[in-house]
């Protein structure tokens, strides 16, 4: 099975939308986190998998020792496109690349980083096989899988309205795909099938997430992720109609001003 055949698109507007609305309503805290995680075990060089639009990049140009180099991969080249054009406090190198094949020589990182990626590898052992192949012995991988859905309020939120405007075929992407991928005893599993043999550390952490009103949520989900294909899939003509309707539902749970709900992560190190 190829990842680039099964990889959800991130294509067209979406990664405008997503750095706009998504990047600080919930990767923002989770970058900054991974990066300082990484930068502790000051590594010379650095490999990014599954960056998107650049914003654990962006992180850990600004914490790395300024001698380190970054390899920044995205499978999705529009992702990765748009993220070079936002650019970073330094030179990092771009690289389209999939996750479960690098085109990298054993050894070649002192660290891989990976924000919220490993959830789309249609082959997890693989690529954690593959993320171990290119780590130096000693070097650390790091990354960090969304939680269940039930605690990450907004998506939660709006599959929930979703659901109510198609509920003989509601999307179920995010709970599926981005919330797909937390339980923490297959995640070792999966280490274990990828060769590791150290033990990872895993810690589950909680932050808020917070909007100046529920319609940018809604805007932020159903036109910055790949919920918007599902539903122009559905309803061609209706994304705009159902964005509102979305927001309209959410100002209804979580008030007409600013929006607060919890979001939830596990994050991962494991050295090699």
């Amino acid at each position: 099975m190829r990842h680039a055949d099964h990889h959800p698109a991130f294509a067209g507007s979406i990664p405008q939308f997503y750095e706009r609305y998504m990047v600080p309503l919930i990767f923002a805290p989770y970058a900054a986190d991974l990066a300082a995680r990484t930068a502790q075990h000051r590594p010379i060089k650095v490999l990014e998998i599954a960056a998107g639009t650049g914003v654990v990049t962006r992180q850990l140009a600004q914490v790395l020792a300024p001698d380190a180099a970054i390899t920044a991969t995205d499978l999705n080249r529009t992702m990765l496109d748009h993220a070079a054009s936002i650019g970073t406090g330094r030179a990092v190198h771009w690289q389209a690349a999939d996750g479960q094949r690098l085109p990298f020589e054993d050894g070649a990182f002192d660290a891989v980083v990976c924000q919220f990626g490993v959830m789309f590898f249609p082959e997890k052992a693989r690529a954690f096989a593959e993320a171990r192949r290119v780590l130096r012995p000693g070097g650390a991988l790091h990354f960090n899988v969304w939680d269940h859905i039930e605690h990450n309020a907004f998506a939660q939120s709006v599959t929930d309205a979703l659901a109510l405007e198609f509920p003989q075929d509601p999307p179920r992407f995010m709970a599926h795909t981005p919330h797909g991928y937390h339980d923490v005893a297959v995640i070792a599993r999966d280490l274990a099938n990828g060769g590791w043999t150290t033990r990872a550390q895993i810690e589950t952490l909680a932050h808020r997430s917070r909007a100046d009103t529920a319609r940018e949520v809604a805007i932020a989900y159903c036109q910055g992720t790949p919920i918007r294909n599902e539903i122009e899939a559905r309803a061609p003509q209706d994304l705009q109609a159902i964005t509102e309707r979305t927001a309209q539902a959410l100002a209804q749970q979580y008030g007409s001003g600013v929006v607060d709900g919890k979001i939830q992560a596990h994050v991962v190190t494991i050295t090699r």
